[in-house]
This record gives C-alpha cells, sequence and structure tokens, in this order.
C-alpha cells in the first residue's frame, strides 16, 4: 500500500493548522489565504533538474546579516546539499550580534529547527516561517522574545524581511520538501560569512566568542555539505556528536546541565579541525597587516542589501533618542504581491475637457420664456451708421403688430445683463450716443392702455450694412444718459430701442407713445391681441 500521498496530506493539514496561531512580526491579523499553495515557477522546476535536484529532496537555509543575503541549500541527487539560490534580503534589523531580550529589535542568529508547524500560510506579511528563537541555547540563557519571523514584505521589527515576491518561492520550497518527507528543516543565521578576513575585521568586537562557536557549526557544514546535527549543553552548541568508540549508550544532551563525553563524527572532524587552523592563521595575519575593524556600533538600525538600497532610494534617519534608521523613499515596497485585504482606493481621475469654440452653433437656450434672444451686432465704426436691426415689432408682428423691416433700429449690443445700478454717464468713457441693451433689466410699471403705435427713434440717413450674429463680442458696459432738469450744452440726441425702458425724471410718456415695458413680460408678450 503506497502511504506517500496520505503522509502528503497529513503534512499539509498539519501545517496550515499549527500555522493558524502564528502570525508575522508582530502581525495584527490573520485572513484565510490561498498564496501558500503558489506552485514553484516554471525557471525554478528547470533550475532544480539542471542541478540534479528533486522538488520534493530536502534543504537547508541559511542567512548572513552583514550582507543582507539569504541562501536557499537543497539535497541533490548524489546526496549532498548543493547551493540552490541566494535571496537578497530586503530589512533586517538591530546590530550584528544575537537577539537577548524582547524588545530589543536584534534578530536572531544560531541555528534553529524549522517544523511544518512553523510555516505561517496566513502571515500579515504575506507568507512567513518561524524562526523557532528561543532555542534550546537561548533558553539555557535565560533570553526572551517570541514570533520572530523569516517573511516578506520589507520591514522589520527583529526579523528577516524578504518581499513577497521572494517568500514565496521560498515558502514553496519549503512545502515540497515537506510534502517530500523532510520532518523539519535547519535554520542558520550568522552575522556574517564566517571567513577569516571577517572574523579579523570583527575580531574586536564582544560576541566573537559566541560566534567562534557558531564558526565550528557554519565549517562542519562548509567541509561536509551535510546538515550538522546540533544539541545544546552547557549553555553552549555542540555539533555533530557522537557516542565514543566502543559504546553503545545514547547521548543525553542538557542545555544547562554537563556535556555528557562524546567525540565529533571523524568523516567530519578532521576536515573541519584542518579547516579551523587555516582560517585561524589567516585571521591572526590579516590582524597584524593591521586589517581595518568594523565599528561594535554603527548607530544603524539594521541593514538591506544594495539591491533594496537602490530600488527603495533609501536614506539614513535619526530619531529622538539619537539611533539611525534606513527609511526607503519609495512607498512601494520591491517584490510586492497583493494581499486579501481592502486596498486604499485609487485616486479618481476627473478629465478635463477643453474648451471648444464653434462658430455657427447655437448657444443653449435659457427657459425663462418663449421669447428667442436677439442677436447681437457689432457696433458701427467710427464714420459708419448703425446696422439694421430687428426691433420688438418683429417679434410679436404675427401677433398684429405691424412690421419695422422698413425702418432702420439702432444696433443692440449683446452683453451679460448685469444689474441697472452698474450705470455711469455716457461722457464718462466714449463720444458714441448712449445706447441701452436688450437684456437690461428695466423697473416694471403699470402698464396704461395704449393709445396708438409710437414710432422709434432712429438713426437717420446711415447706411444699412449686413446683419451678423457676434457671437464672440464683448460685453459692453450698460450706460444711460442722466436725465438732465434744465437744457444743456448740444449733445447727441438719444437713441432709444424697443427694450429700452421709460426716461427716468419727468414722469410722462412721449406724446402719442407706446409704453416701453421689459420683452419678456406677460403684457409685451400678448399687448397684439388686445
Amino acid at each position: 500500500m503506497n502511504r506517500r500521498p496520505f503522509a502528503r496530506a497529513l503534512l499539509a493539514s498539519a501545517a496550515i493548522a499549527a500555522a493558524v496561531a502564528l502570525a508575522g512580526c508582530d502581525a495584527d491579523s490573520i485572513s484565510p489565504n490561498g498564496r501558500a499553495q503558489a506552485p514553484l515557477s516554471e525557471k525554478m522546476v528547470s533550475e532544480l533538474e539542471a542541478k540534479q535536484m528533486d522538488k520534493g529532496s530536502p534543504i537547508l537555509v541559511r542567512i548572513f546579516k552583514e550582507e543582507a543575503e539569504l541562501e536557499v541549500w537543497k539535497k541533490d541527487r548524489a546526496g549532498e546539499y548543493a547551493l540552490l539560490k541566494t535571496y537578497p534580503i530586503c530589512r533586517w534589523s538591530g546590530e550584528l550580534g544575537p537577539k537577548v531580550k524582547e524588545g530589543d529589535r536584534q534578530a536572531p542568529e544560531g541555528f534553529y529547527t524549522i517544523t511544518p508547524g512553523q510555516m505561517n500560510p496566513n502571515s500579515s506579511y504575506y507568507l512567513a516561517f518561524n524562526t523557532g528563537y528561543p532555542n534550546a541555547y537561548d533558553r539555557s540563557l535565560g533570553r526572551t522574545g517570541s514570533e520572530l519571523m523569516v517573511h516578506g514584505d520589507c520591514s522589520s521589527r527583529g526579523c528577516y524581511a524578504m518581499t513577497d515576491e521572494q517568500i514565496q518561492e521560498i515558502y514553496a520550497l519549503a512545502r515540497e520538501s515537506f510534502f517530500g518527507g523532510q520532518k523539519a528543516f535547519q535554520f542558520e543565521a550568522f552575522p556574517f560569512r564566517m571567513t577569516a578576513m571577517n572574523m579579523a575585521k570583527h575580531h574586536n568586537n564582544p560576541n566573537m566568542a559566541f560566534w567562534k562557536m557558531l564558526k565550528v557549526g557554519y565549517d562542519h557544514f562548509e567541509v561536509s555539505h551535510q546538515e550538522p546535527k546540533v544539541d545544546v549543553c552547557e549553555k553552549r552548541y555542540v555539533f555533530d556528536a557522537v557516542p565514543p568508540d566502543g559504546s553503545t549508550k545514547p547521548l543525553n544532551f542538557s542545555p544547562r546541565g554537563a556535556c555528557p563525553v562524546y567525540q565529533v563524527a571523524k568523516d567530519i572532524s578532521g576536515p573541519a579541525i584542518e579547516k579551523r587552523r587555516e582560517d585561524e592563521t589567516k585571521t591572526a595575519q590579516y590582524i597584524a597587516e593591521g586589517v581595518r575593524t568594523v565599528p561594535i556600533h554603527t548607530g544603524v538600525d539594521g541593514g538591506m542589501n544594495p539591491v533594496f538600497e537602490t530600488a527603495l532610494a533609501s536614506h539614513a534617519v535619526s530619531d529622538d533618542n539619537g539611533r539611525i534608521t534606513m527609511a526607503a523613499g519609495n512607498p512601494v515596497a520591491p517584490g510586492y504581491l497583493p494581499r486579501n485585504q481592502k486596498r486604499p482606493d485609487a485616486a479618481v481621475t476627473i478629465p478635463v475637457v477643453p474648451q471648444q469654440q464653434v462658430a455657427d452653433a447655437e448657444p443653449a437656450p435659457v427657459v425663462m420664456a418663449n421669447v428667442p434672444v436677439p442677436r447681437a451686432a457689432p457696433l458701427a465704426k467710427e464714420g459708419e451708421a448703425p446696422a439694421t436691426q430687428t426691433t420688438a415689432a418683429n417679434f410679436f408682428g404675427i401677433f398684429g403688430g405691424a412690421p419695422a423691416a422698413q425702418k432702420p433700429a439702432e444696433p443692440v449690443v449683446e452683453a451679460a445683463a448685469p444689474h441697472a445700478s452698474h450705470t455711469r454717464t455716457a461722457a464718462a468713457k466714449k463720444k458714441h450716443p448712449a445706447y441701452r441693451t436688450a437684456a437690461a433689466h428695466a423697473p416694471i410699471r403699470p402698464v396704461p392702455q395704449p393709445a396708438a403705435p409710437a414710432p422709434k427713434a432712429v438713426a437717420h440717413n446711415a447706411p444699412k450694412p449686413e446683419l451678423k450674429p457676434a457671437l464672440n463680442a464683448e460685453p459692453k458696459p450698460h450706460v444711460v444718459e442722466q436725465a438732465k432738469s434744465e437744457p444743456a450744452a448740444p449733445r447727441q440726441a438719444q437713441v432709444r430701442t424697443a427694450y429700452s425702458g421709460a426716461t427716468t425724471g419727468s414722469g410722462s410718456l412721449l406724446t402719442g407713445a407706446q409704453p416701453m415695458v421689459p420683452a419678456g413680460t406677460f403684457a409685451s408678450r400678448w399687448q397684439g391681441v388686445r
């Protein structure tokens, strides 16, 4: 009976169920999603095949703070771990060195074990896995902290942020290794690549004793390409410990207790010891040559791979306590992938409609009365007579009024209709006769019964130029000639149109004249049928 499909389903169910209790770096919500089931890309599948690796073979993850890189190693068909891919870290927080207590913003350093239950498909930072801090070594020293993750996004508070796009692939590789039968994978976090040069640059750091201990496990992996076996006793790491020759008693390690009698596996101890001696010799030589050391405290909170520093245009920012952090100039994190949550509404862009001038277009009618608005004609130039213009009798001639086509009319200037109070004397501006526009607001007075049609005052001996609508005529101010009680110096005669109001001051009509009323009133529209 083939139990492989059953085991695959069981491991997937266990991973998802256990992850509900976990969150990303200080996560604030859990929301179900299917992004944890994203398959490996075709490019990654091709790369696995090219490196003679099976999709379900075991993996191992290493992180280097100073270089801001994460490595995924995978066991090939020869049975050794080989480097599959190196991912740039978008953000890690704190200084070089281990995490000691909750809230110190330090990202953990050491050897940790990741099980399916530590995989978090519902992280607020897209996807994540819990580093397992504090492990047995951290707890033996009384170190505190929780929920320290490797997750997506590009923000860190004691975690390693990889961007959404990269964590999706890393998560998928881990998922496939679990489906392939790996019960847990090893996560190794180092302050830097443990080379002789780097050890010399940091030789004066107070964490050097701790880092030398980590270097033993680092060297074991480098010489064997096998996952080092990690134990803790006497508050220190022990790597690849096996019972002494001839002993059949299993080793029992207690993190705070005394270490049992053990020896390092012979296939690893020899090459590892040789490598350590070579590195120590080179390190001493670099120090003697005066290699430039790295400051113990840089004053910078964490680091970022140069790839992302360029993409985010990051820059140093100092807070109130003098601590310097790296701030991103670009608000969108590299490799961002959509979440299953409400996104901010996009900015509404209101299109700007350009103004278009249509020469022959009719203006929109004003719904006030069924009286067409008279079209304006340009003012007569100096030395020319005003053009013939339609008067009120033309509009209402169909109701019995005599047509006024045989009499030339004074041109009417089309303009915006300001209030009648905005008037001034004609002499104050120009020498032209005073005009009133057809749309001028005149006060409404009682209309007495007309006696007879009144002739309209017109300009005599004036030629009749062709009537042209002045759609784009500039508005002219309304001017009326002020009434005078006594005769004044000779002046041009006042010309009145059918739309002009009554003359102020006399209080009476001209002999035989018909009263003038505004064009839009009831009386003006129906007086012809009375």
